[in-house]
């Protein structure tokens, strides 16, 4: 059978259609793929009948049948793996993140817990923050330090990723989601198990309060939604994630429900638990193949969170280390410099925790190859 006969199937989603038996390869000269070629020639007799017998092997597929799909995921994972899951360097880099994170999250609750300087911090923020806001800020605090409205508003835009992930017809996904979410739900009963030595005499309670449920509740719904839209909105997504973080991160300080600690340690740990959950990402949670594109917005976004986000958590430990010989004797001139650090850190946190998570589920998402890959390929400009 020569190259004349041979049907060229330049559409990715017809070659798809194509893959019955997966031997249809990739053509290394090309970017077509000849779903014959691995037929091998064919003469004689033999080429009718073998020829009418493989096209009937190579029938479009019921995508709503459930031998069909998985033959169709077998024969995209043969013509190219990143159909079906993002590279293994990007799972690692998940895997990595994830654990960094949560790390580093029982590091902040160790140091503020098990230290002399830790507690005096933790405890000149908590008694002190309501008194030291902008005026303009203290109607939004006083708004969002309420229970109700947290869940509220957290559970709505849970909701809404949730309902994106099933209306895009995400089932793994939105299994992904729902771990996610359990687990994150159980890691806050953590907080009657870990324990709070006495050091030093403090107003605030004794037991210990980390981490936040309220701050976890608001990062963990903020991240559901940036796992479950498409790429057109992921950036917007990261964005608001950060903005309802902070707020309701600096808002249960505000209202003396939590310290400094507990609010940085229940963000990493969700955006660590997150990250995680990326590590197992599969088909049905990545983009569609042929539609894959690298996002400007991602990387724009992305690139500000991360690069804004460590600049705010080296200006916090630079503020931290300045007050440092005021909190044993709890200076009044260390106070305005601990709540800022205070204010600042956990901005730095979110944005940081928001901007990895923005960064790796692009990637794991949208994996750009052969059949993902619209175009030629990003190339710097000229």
């Amino acid at each position: 059978m020569n190259d004349a006969q041979t049907p060229r199937i330049r559409d990715p989603h017809a070659a798809v259609n194509l893959v019955g038996s997966g031997a249809a390869q990739p053509d290394s000269s090309s970017n077509v793929v000849d779903p014959l070629a691995a037929l091998g020639p064919v003469s004689g007799s033999d080429a009718s009948a073998s020829t009418s017998g493989s096209l009937r092997d190579f029938r479009p597929l019921d995508m709503n049948d459930a031998d069909g799909a998985s033959d169709i995921d077998r024969g995209l994972a043969r013509l190219d793996p990143l159909t079906v899951r993002p590279r293994i360097s990007s799972r690692v880099l998940c895997v990595v993140f994830g654990l960094l994170l949560i790390a580093v999250g029982f590091g902040v609750w160790w140091g503020c817990v098990f230290t002399e300087n830790g507690q005096s911090y933790d405890e000149l923020v908590w008694k002190n923050l309501h008194n030291d806001v902008p005026s303009w800020t203290t109607g939004v605090m006083n708004a969002v330090a309420q229970s109700w409205l947290v869940i509220a508003v957290s559970c709505t835009i849970a909701a809404i990723g949730i309902i994106t992930a099933l209306i895009r017809r995400r089932w793994w996904l939105a299994g992904q989601i729902a771990v996610f979410a359990v687990v994150c739900l159980a890691v806050t009963r953590i907080k009657g198990l870990l324990p709070r030595p006495f050091i030093i005499n403090t107003e605030s309670p004794a037991a210990n309060s980390a981490p936040s449920g309220h701050a976890m509740l608001a990062a963990a719904c903020a991240v559901i939604l940036l796992l479950a839209v498409p790429r057109a909105v992921r950036a917007l997504s990261g964005v608001i994630g950060v903005v309802w973080a902070v707020t309701v991160g600096v808002s249960v300080i505000y209202g003396q429900w939590h310290r400094p600690s507990d609010v940085a340690m229940s963000i990493l740990l969700v955006a660590g638990l997150a990250l995680l959950a990326l590590a197992v990402t599969r088909k049905s949670g990545m983009d569609e193949p042929g539609h894959r594109v690298s996002s400007v917005s991602v990387q724009i976004v992305g690139s500000v969170l991360i690069t804004g986000g460590l600049l705010l958590l080296v200006y916090s430990g630079y503020v931290i280390w300045q007050v440092v010989p005021g909190l044993n004797v709890s200076a009044s001139w260390a106070v305005q410099g601990a709540n800022v650090s205070a204010v600042v850190g956990i901005m730095g946190v979110a944005m940081l925790a928001f901007g990895l998570l923005l960064a790796l589920r692009q990637i794991t998402a949208a994996p750009l190859s052969r059949l993902g890959l619209i175009g030629a390929p990003p190339a710097p400009p000229k």
